[in-house]
């Protein structure tokens, strides 16, 4: 009798370890061209990440919170080695946020909350806007809802268009070498350590350049700074500055400058790295997955 009620909790205890191991398995798969890692349990949190960059640059933030939480990392079609979508004449942001909803949907995943870094974030603040009653707390991690403005405040989607349609014709006729060289020297302030600029590196020859230029064009001309008013979610802006401080950007111009641009959200809090640059994820690892944290538990 005490084998049998032995082998009764030691059968219990297996078949707990087996429904917690389950639970945090990652899982993987694809929808409507968008690849997604799932890891951990607990509050659905929706990662995306910003132009060419894999999923994966969001892993040491998942590890973070995965206890508490479960991670869905997106990667974007197109980049860092995913196929891109069929051709189509659709806005790449407004294209890529119907997916996403879409998947929210599908899942029947409510009250999430978002993640999104550069391209990522203006995607976070897109749905937020968009579906606000699915969303419960956003995230965003050096992105500005209207990247135009930043040179010319005065700055209009509609003025920007000709500038924007002339950039991405020059992407996509220059020859392949020229644009990969290009774009390794835009990659040389991202991080503040060089030993992350190969993995940029790899990412961007990984990406569709079609699928990039389309994405830049639809970042020059998409303008949230009104919209953005209609976010009902509390809402957390980690910024950087470091990396601009040699020509003549300062903690406190930074800050202005965000404060500005998301000055119509009226439940938004903004908070200025101190050291990292605009892959805080990696530059300011620390601060930032304290930050996160402390406002998804809040």
């Amino acid at each position: 009798m005490f084998c049998k009620k032995n082998g009764g909790y030691i059968a219990i205890i297996i078949g707990v370890f087996v429904a917690c191991f389950v639970a945090n398995k990652p899982h993987a798969e694809t929808f409507e061209g968008l690849d997604i890692k799932t890891e951990g349990k607990g509050a659905a949190v929706i990662f995306i990440p910003g132009l060419n960059s894999s999923s994966s640059v969001f892993s040491e933030t998942c590890t973070a919170i995965k206890s508490n939480h479960q991670c869905h990392l997106v990667q974007l079609p197109g980049f860092a080695g995913i196929a891109p979508v069929a051709k189509n004449d659709n806005d790449f942001l407004i294209s890529m946020r119907d997916k996403i909803e879409h998947y929210l949907q599908t899942k029947k995943l409510k009250k999430v909350n978002l993640i999104g870094h550069s391209l990522g974030g203006t995607l976070s603040l897109m749905i937020a806007q968009h579906s606000p009653s699915v969303v419960d707390k956003v995230v965003i991690i050096d992105a500005l809802p209207f990247y135009s403005a930043i040179q010319n405040p005065a700055a209009t989607a509609e003025l920007m268009k000709p500038q924007a349609e002339q950039m991405r014709t020059m992407m996509l006729n220059q020859p392949h070498e020229d644009y990969l060289k290009y774009g390794a020297q835009n990659l040389m302030g991202m991080s503040n350590n060089p030993e992350r600029i190969p993995l940029l590196t790899e990412w961007l020859k990984t990406s569709d350049s079609t699928t990039t230029a389309n994405a830049m064009y639809s970042m020059m001309v998409t303008d949230l700074r009104k919209p953005i008013a209609d976010i009902k979610a509390p809402t957390l802006v980690l910024g950087a500055w470091a990396a601009y401080k040699n020509y003549g950007a300062t903690k406190e111009s930074t800050k202005a400058l965000f404060a500005t641009q998301y000055a119509a959200l009226k439940n938004v809090d903004i908070r200025m790295s101190e050291t990292g640059y605009h892959f805080l994820m990696w530059d300011d690892a620390v601060w930032v997955n304290q930050q996160i944290t402390d406002f998804l538990n809040k």
